[in-house]
């Protein structure tokens, strides 16, 4: 696959993901959060698993399953906070606040790996802060409840990024160990439901397609093609498509949900997009500047 057609199939995966706020929207209608959790992975890995029976049977051992186990409840931990947070904020405050997950990345790498961030870094927050503020601060409310559930779940999502990371590294076949995840993410969905919740299924249309779409269309094919495509890009170039992710849930938001934003949210939101994307974007490099090499002293 040539450059050019994976930065194509990552903008898909982006489409899928952008939409994955409307359809949550819509399942919640349907079934509480964490059964719609359980049945949004647990279909997720059904028909991964299914589609790669093989090769699971072939490559998984116990620390493929432990490293599934940490990372499907981490990833369980995500979709929780996203379901709370969207019962009190909008598709188009979940989608840019959880695109913090980009700056997040660098910033916790950089503290635990005790390296001082760049400056590009340390503006890229800046910004995204700014517009955090400016998108969720309400007068004499402060930041909406369900505005921080999103928060978290982009810093969870960001130690999920880190550890499948450091997981990818030590194991022979990561694509398993992404199958598994999804398996034991359902899993914990089904666990907290029976704790907390009324296990059920959709009882309508519209929560049948919401928890279709979300489990094999955002994240069955949605895990697949990622885990194809990035093979053959940059991680930057990923990052700034996956950037986009926000402004897909906007735009869902603003034509299937009637959402809106203010002038403040606008100005926000563009600020979060602007923070992510310099977080992200080596601008030097993107011109084409090289450093030149030092001369050498006259003689």
């Amino acid at each position: 696959m040539k450059p050019f057609k994976a930065n194509v199939v990552i903008m898909i995966v982006t489409l899928f993901w952008g939409s994955s706020y409307l359809f949550m929207k819509m399942g919640l209608d349907s079934v509480q959060p964490f059964n719609l959790i359980a049945l949004r992975f647990g279909l997720a890995f059904i028909a991964a698993g299914g589609l790669f029976a093989g090769r699971l049977r072939r490559n998984t051992d116990a620390s493929v399953l432990k490293h599934a186990a940490l990372l499907g409840f981490i990833l369980f931990g995500v979709f929780a906070s996203i379901m709370l947070g969207l019962q009190g904020t909008s598709t188009s405050n979940a989608g840019f606040l959880m695109s913090l997950t980009v700056i997040f990345v660098p910033v916790l790498t950089a503290v635990f790996g005790k390296s001082m961030p760049s400056k590009r870094l340390v503006l890229g927050v800046v910004l995204a802060m700014t517009g955090i503020g400016l998108l969720t601060l309400r007068p004499q409310s402060g930041i909406g409840f369900g505005d921080l559930w999103c928060i978290v779940g982009a810093l969870l999502f960001a130690v999920h990024m880190m550890l499948t990371g450091r997981a990818a590294k030590t194991s022979p076949d990561p694509l398993c160990i992404g199958i598994w995840q999804l398996g034991f993410a359902g899993a914990f969905g089904l666990v907290f439901t029976v704790l907390w919740e009324t296990p059920r299924l959709p009882g309508s249309i519209s929560g049948w397609v919401a928890v279709l779409a979300l489990s094999l269309v955002c994240s069955a094919l949605g895990f697949i093609l990622q885990t194809m495509a990035q093979q053959y890009t940059t991680a930057t170039q990923t990052g700034l498509i996956f950037a986009l992710e926000p402004v897909v849930a906007a735009v869902i938001g603003l034509l299937f949900m009637n959402e809106t934003l203010s002038a403040q949210g606008y100005a926000g939101a563009g600020l979060v997009l602007l923070g992510v994307a310099l977080s992200e974007l080596n601008v030097s490099r993107l011109l084409g500047r090289k450093k030149q090499p030092p001369r050498e002293a006259a003689g």
